[in-house]
């Protein structure tokens, strides 16, 4: 199963930066496509994303609402909030483990040997206060003269621009190495940071930072594809604790917001057929007709 989810992985992270033309336009992709959210974190800017970023559409509508109202425009983005909500009340954080770009990268990263250290939990409530402040509130009240707010966490924070769409348009475009400042090298900072720590730690920027890991983790007992704890199976043997990327304990908290899916819980660790998938309550998968073990009680707890 793993080998799949790389080649989903792969798949998708070639399907939202399928505009290949640009080594010969050098410019960003403004097709049709540019209208279609991706469901990972992947740059608007990339030259070759052929979608949007939620993550960026949020904070346009965000730094846009005010002047829009003052300008007698009822315009909310319902379509940008509607598509994040459909594709987490569907998956929740199963797109961070399967269909997110940069969350390949940090994984990729991850396999370059060296000493690997783990990550406090409590860091990992810092992502919704990215967020709630660089997301929602700081593009909302803090306006220009005109009436506009800034994207604070794409000009401000996202290592995944400097990755994909920074650097790539100052090699395309050269001239723009003229406009580089202290918000740049800001940038350059934070993504060489991530990127160090994607070596020693697992998914340091899924688990800490991302805005949108964060709204997905908000599903987490809503989404329709999730992970079932089979308790009277479970023997506490803690194998599950030793290959999650997230750091997730399954078997003590088998809705842990930081569930990404990823299965290597019930394919690589559990010998029990203690976790199964589960599709809209469904089981599926080659745990789908897991038994309880004699002598154990049976227990109704579902996630």
């Amino acid at each position: 199963m793993e080998i799949v989810r790389k080649w989903i992985q792969a798949i998708m992270a070639l399907l939202v930066n399928g505009s290949w033309s640009f080594p010969f336009t050098r410019t960003i992709y403004q097709g049709p496509l540019k209208v279609v959210c991706s469901p990972g974190l992947n740059c608007y800017s990339c030259p070759a994303a052929t979608t949007y970023c939620p993550i960026g559409s949020l904070q346009q509508m965000m730094a846009g609402i005010r002047i829009a109202l003052e300008n007698g425009q009822n315009f909310f983005g319902f379509y940008v909030v509607g598509t994040m909500g459909v594709l987490g009340g569907a998956f929740g954080r199963l797109i961070c483990g399967w269909a997110c770009p940069f969350g390949l990268i940090q994984e990729l990263l991850h396999k370059i040997p060296s000493k690997k250290f783990s990550i406090p939990q409590k860091l990992n409530y810092l992502k919704y206060g990215f967020l709630l402040f660089f997301v929602i509130l700081l593009p909302l009240t803090v306006v220009d003269d005109f009436g506009y707010g800034e994207l604070w966490f794409c000009k401000y924070v996202c290592p995944a621009g400097t990755l994909e769409a920074g650097l790539p348009m100052l090699m395309l475009q050269p001239g723009l190495s003229r406009t580089i400042g202290i918000v740049f090298f800001n940038k350059m900072t934070i993504l060489v940071g991530f990127i160090l720590w994607s070596i020693l730690a697992s998914r340091p920027f899924c688990r800490t930072t991302c805005p949108l890991g964060a709204f997905y983790a908000f599903f987490k007992k809503l989404k329709l594809v999730k992970l079932r704890l089979i308790e009277e199976n479970c023997t506490k043997c803690e194998e599950c604790h030793a290959v999650c990327p997230m750091g997730v304990k399954f078997n003590e908290s088998p809705e842990d917001a930081e569930c990404i899916s990823c299965l290597k819980c019930m394919d690589k660790a559990c010998k029990f057929n203690a976790i199964s998938l589960e599709i809209a309550g469904l089981p599926v998968g080659r745990n789908a007709g897991a038994r309880r073990r004699p002598g154990t009680k049976q227990s109704n707890a579902v996630m």
